[in-house]
């Protein structure tokens, strides 16, 4: 798993919301004073999300140093230390919101693929994440989602193509869409929605690469499956629960797709507490 390229620029937004022009409270704490503090994690969770807790107090002060007890994608228990931190003591104050709220937040959502991963382990098909994110976190959650056990669709709309409903009544058909897709983009995988058994056939004759499924039922996905016959990838969609992705995974499609990675995570209840602090120098 590779760490984001923008996790600095995305701590330092994070902190300019909290800070603007500097901790008003924190003024209680001497400049020259140093503490020590743990973080202890209050239920069982995967861990994510070091880099941007770690980017938070370097940030603020280079001479922060956290040592961590576990590693992104690692399940810890409750009552688990996870990290302990020793530094200035106004850095550790000022940095310790913005750094909890990222590990809450990515802890979250690794939780939350771990569950939907754990339920597809003994299938075939892979678990996709979606564009579904928190805005100003893409990066960090798709992350997030490797580090739970899942997979990442397209990043962006950049990186790949998804013709979807809207898309193929602007071009005038299936056909139409994917051919302007091909004869542009002849390298790239050309993905389409479809609502009916008549449209995939229609995007498999057209040349698609893989057809998403949107909201088809069971009787439905299996004729897809059949009617395919393993030409183009199936991608499957609507909002399931584990029971139902488990038995559309058993039918055989290649992909599910599952917004609530990312959308309908619960943050992790995390706290951080200070052991000692003391004057420097």
């Amino acid at each position: 798993m590779t760490l984001p390229n923008d996790i600095s620029s995305v701590v330092k937004h994070a902190l300019e919301e909290d800070l603007r022009d500097g901790d008003i409270t924190a003024r209680l704490i001497q400049t020259t004073s140093a503490a020590s503090a743990r973080v202890i994690c209050r239920e069982q969770a995967v861990i994510c999300g070091a880099a941007w807790f770690d980017a938070a107090f370097h940030e603020l002060d280079r001479h922060c140093i956290i040592s961590w007890k576990f590693a992104d994608g690692d399940l810890v228990q409750p009552g688990n230390i996870v990290c302990e931190l020793r530094g200035p003591a106004r850095a550790l104050v000022s940095g310790e919101r913005t750094a909890l709220n990222f590990l809450q937040t990515l802890s979250g959502t690794a939780t939350t693929t771990r569950t939907y991963a754990n339920c597809l382990k003994e299938t075939k098909t892979v678990l996709l994440d979606t564009r579904k994110t928190l805005p100003g976190l893409r990066s960090a959650q798709k992350y997030a989602v490797l580090c739970g056990g899942g997979e990442n669709h397209r990043i962006g709309l950049f990186d790949g193509i998804l013709i979807k409903e809207n898309h193929i009544e602007a071009a005038g058909s299936i056909t139409q869409a994917i051919a302007r897709m091909r004869a542009e983009f002849s390298t790239l995988p050309i993905e389409i929605e479809v609502e009916s058994i008549e449209e995939l056939a229609e995007a498999m004759d057209a040349g698609a690469d893989i057809a998403l499924l949107d909201n088809f039922s069971d009787e439905d996905i299996e004729q897809a499956v059949c009617v395919s016959a393993g030409r183009v990838k199936l991608e499957a969609s609507g909002g399931y629960d584990f029971a139902r992705m488990k038995k559309i995974a058993n039918i055989g499609v290649d992909f599910i797709s599952v917004g609530a990675l990312t959308k309908h995570l619960t943050a992790i209840d995390f706290s951080m507490r200070f052991l000692a602090t003391h004057r420097s120098g």
